[in-house]
């Protein structure tokens, strides 16, 4: 009897433990739903301070949520892997993760082995990522107009930003775009009061560390240090002996000899990491020289990357003039910009690089305005490297159909967990028809009904109209590495989600020390 107390109530705690971390995974995907598609709303995020964050950006969403539980805090580490992958489709791989745990626990309720379910969600992903390649179009030119179309969409239409991305992405070139190393994104950069501009350069976000310094270079060579520019530093009690002083003597003499050799070199900008110290900054304004302090570490990739410049540490300078040389970079212009406080750099001899600069009126619309150009940067970089596929939810509802007619192969219980992922990848379709106004299952049935008229993937509604259009033929398209990586990203997490059997709340370190003392 005690036995069968104690399997019901494992079997209880078991249970629980699933609607625990299935309503979890559902309160987050709700928060977003609200965002998708074109005619998703906003949500505005208020911190203790009352400082407000407005925007339809998934991936912003879940950063700021406050959130404790860890099935939440691991849906959205899935949404910041994504938006690190491929820069967009965060809110579709949340939503989707959310949709697959609610269906395996409903499928688990009713007594199929979860063991099964997550076989059967592992099979029904490869399943849709094997149908969604047959689906997908490739992109051969910058010049195809479905480019700026993807642009437009991942942008919420703001055409200005979509000109932009469109812009850039033809300075950078085919071949460029393609570079697994080279994240479009990046180029993005939003400043208030700014006008929106397309740069062949860089920027850095700081302005010469001197108002004596020029404001402006012609013919510029670089000098990149990932340092500090100062004196080694000599100990404290060190100082107080003969021989500590006499090293922070020679140490701060050699820092001088070094700086002052930098403009027999021709250096004429010298971009730090790190401070520059007083008596270096007077030597370098004496020398007309150009110097900019406390750069970032991606700012210093970057602008190593665009002007052929060889980062250095401090020590290096204690080397021959020559062998210095063949670390310094170069670039046509730079250019301090007082009014916007950052510094152009124009024109470099490495790998070409663009700037899109993003403006807007206030700090907030700023913020907003830089994640949508950001998105619409990785969704036009993301169809270039993986080709396109129909949007507004018809690739998935095709993509479910399939699967449902291929669960139907399946004779054992696996056949529970394809039909969940058949279910899960229909949730965002659901979500926008009902962020549209329509009602979600009347438009399923009849997109369904056109897909299997027209024998075709392509089919969706107009958000605006409602009707049954060819998706392609009207120039919305999704990226299919987007796509790809959300239906990965949502089945990953959701079998990480259905195999936890429990939660055990692990000691603290605290308490491991006050058992060794009472021991």
């Amino acid at each position: 009897m005690g036995e069968n107390n104690s399997a019901n109530s494992y079997k209880e705690d078991r249970f629980e433990t699933l609607l625990n971390n299935a309503g979890a995974a559902r309160v987050i995907a709700r928060s977003v739903e609200g965002t998708l598609g074109p005619k998703g709303l906003d949500v505005m995020m208020v911190d203790n301070f009352g400082d407000v964050v407005v925007t339809n950006d998934g991936v912003t969403i879940l950063k700021l949520m406050d959130v404790s539980h860890p099935v939440a805090q691991m849906i959205i580490n899935a949404a910041r892997a994504q938006q690190s992958e491929v820069g967009d489709g965060t809110t579709t791989a949340v939503i989707i993760a959310g949709a697959l745990i609610a269906e395996g626990a409903e499928k688990v309720l009713k007594g199929v082995p979860v063991t099964r379910i997550i076989t059967g969600i592992k099979l029904g992903i490869e399943k849709a990522l094997a149908l969604l390649e047959t689906k997908t179009l490739p992109v051969t030119s910058l010049e195809d107009q479905m480019l700026h179309n993807i642009a437009l969409i991942a942008g919420r239409g703001y055409d200005d930003l979509a000109g932009m991305v469109i812009a850039g992405a033809k300075k950078m070139g085919f071949d460029r775009l393609s570079d697994q190393d080279y994240k479009f994104p990046d180029a993005v950069i939003a400043k208030e009061l700014a006008e929106n501009k397309v740069i062949s350069g860089i920027l850095i976000n700081r302005l010469p560390i001197s108002k004596d310094m020029p404001k402006a270079i012609t013919e510029a060579n670089i000098l990149v240090v990932d340092d500090a520019l100062k004196p080694d530093e000599t100990e404290a009690q060190a100082l107080r002996t003969e021989a500590g002083f006499s090293h922070y003597l020679e140490a701060r003499e050699r820092f001088i000899t070094n700086m002052r050799k930098l403009p027999e070199l021709g250096i004429n900008v010298v971009i730090a990491s790190g401070a520059i110290d007083d008596m270096g900054e007077h030597i370098l304004s004496e020398a007309g020289i150009l110097a900019i302090q406390r750069v970032s570490g991606r700012e210093i990739e970057r602008v190593c990357s665009y002007t052929g410049a060889r980062r250095i540490r401090r020590n290096v300078l204690n080397r021959d003039n020559e062998n210095l040389k063949n670390y310094l970079g170069a670039a046509q212009q730079v250019i301090a910009d007082e009014k916007l406080e950052h510094t152009y750099i124009l024109c470099g001899k490495g790998k070409e690089w663009v700037t899109l600069l993003i403006g807007a009126a206030t700090e907030e619309v700023v913020d907003e305005r830089e994640r949508m150009a950001k998105d619409s940067a990785a969704s036009v970089q993301a169809s270039i490297k993986g080709g396109i596929v129909p949007g507004g939810g018809a690739i998935e509802v095709w993509t479910a159909n399939q699967l449902d007619a291929w669960a139907g192969e399946h004779s054992g219980m696996e056949s529970y967990g394809i039909l969940c992922v058949k279910e899960a990848l229909l949730k965002p379709f659901y979500c926008m028809a009902a962020n549209a106004g329509f009602n979600p299952l009347e438009k399923l049935g009849e997109v369904c009904e056109a897909q299997k008229q027209g024998q075709s993937s392509c089919f969706s509604f107009d958000c605006e109209s409602g009707k049954i259009i060819d998706m392609l033929d009207a120039g919305v398209a999704d990226p299919a590495l987007v796509k790809a990586y959300a239906f990965k990203a949502a089945g990953e997490v959701a079998a990480a989600v259905l195999r936890i059997n429990g939660v055990i709340k692990m000691q603290s370190d605290n308490t491991d020390l006050n058992i060794n003392s009472q021991d």
